[in-house]
């Protein structure tokens, strides 16, 4: 699928709807930009239990979405983007958690509420508005592919990983060219017919797809402040010898670096869902 070539060259125009997504979440590219956590990232710092905490969000999120995508991808609007063999993030997201948590993993899958609310979202519209799947699947999947070689070259520095195995998530070894798929995916996006009362619609879930995403971000952080230091070494430990890092008693009670922490976190995710680069 990714082999497929274009006999001319299109430039991209003010109508299509990658670009009218990239206009209207224009602000939300503003917000996070030009946040102070989003500069802490660029140190490369993310802890185990940030990490692995995301990772359940994750999970929680694909398995809802690539259902319904599945369930969907005879639907007009869906199946120009359903690319499967090269995007679905299910698999990768299990043989992580597995990695990190042991066989058992998930009997240790926790989620904030907001996490909840995304996946009713995802439910939904699967249901009900099945072309609003475009904004969600556009903002998840090419994000993760616009920043999942840099993000994975990060989290492995970060947390002491050795070789590839826990990183799963941010491969994407049916694609061979980001830079040629992604233009294929936007090309097939914008082939989509839509009429102008679901354009609308479309332009209007794209903005609560980042809205839903920053606000799992938040209750990801309520919940690892909320985890007493016992279980944060829990979620620091590791089914194979590496090098983890933990968040000392000093830090916790440092609120300066504190949030300097978290923000490294929110900054991870929030790349992650692709606020930088589409």
């Amino acid at each position: 699928m990714e082999t497929e070539t274009q006999t001319t060259t299109e430039q991209m125009t003010n109508s299509d709807l990658s670009e009218q997504i990239k206009e209207v979440t224009k602000e939300s590219h503003v917000r996070a930009e030009n946040t102070e956590l989003m500069l802490s990232f660029q140190r490369g710092q993310v802890t185990m239990p940030q990490h692995k905490l995301l990772l359940c969000s994750l999970y929680e999120v694909y398995k809802v979405l690539e259902e319904e995508m599945d369930r969907n991808s005879h639907h007009p609007c869906v199946a120009p983007i359903y690319f499967p063999a090269e995007l679905a993030r299910l698999g990768t997201l299990e043989k992580d958690l597995e990695y990190f948590n042991g066989q058992d993993w998930r009997e240790k899958v926790v989620v904030p509420a907001a996490t909840k609310r995304y996946c009713h979202r995802l439910r939904q519209i699967g249901k009900e508005n099945p072309e609003f799947l475009v904004a969600h699947a556009y903002t998840r999947y090419l994000g993760d592919l616009s920043g999942g070689q840099v993000l994975g070259r990060i989290a492995q520095k970060s947390m002491g990983l050795k070789g590839s195995e826990g990183l799963s998530f941010f491969a994407f070894p049916g694609v061979s060219s980001p830079n040629r798929f992604k233009q294929l995916y936007r090309s097939r996006m914008n082939s989509v017919e839509l009429t102008e009362e679901e354009r609308n619609g479309v332009l209007e879930e794209a903005v609560r797809a980042f809205e839903l995403n920053i606000q799992v971000f938040d209750d990801l952080q309520k919940m690892l402040l909320s985890v007493p230091e016992n279980k944060l070494q829990t979620l620091s430990t590791h089914t194979t010898p590496a090098k983890m890092l933990q968040i000392p008693r000093a830090i916790v009670q440092s609120s300066a670096l504190l949030r300097t922490l978290l923000g490294l976190f929110v900054a991870l995710a929030t790349v992650s869902i692709g606020i930088y680069a589409f």
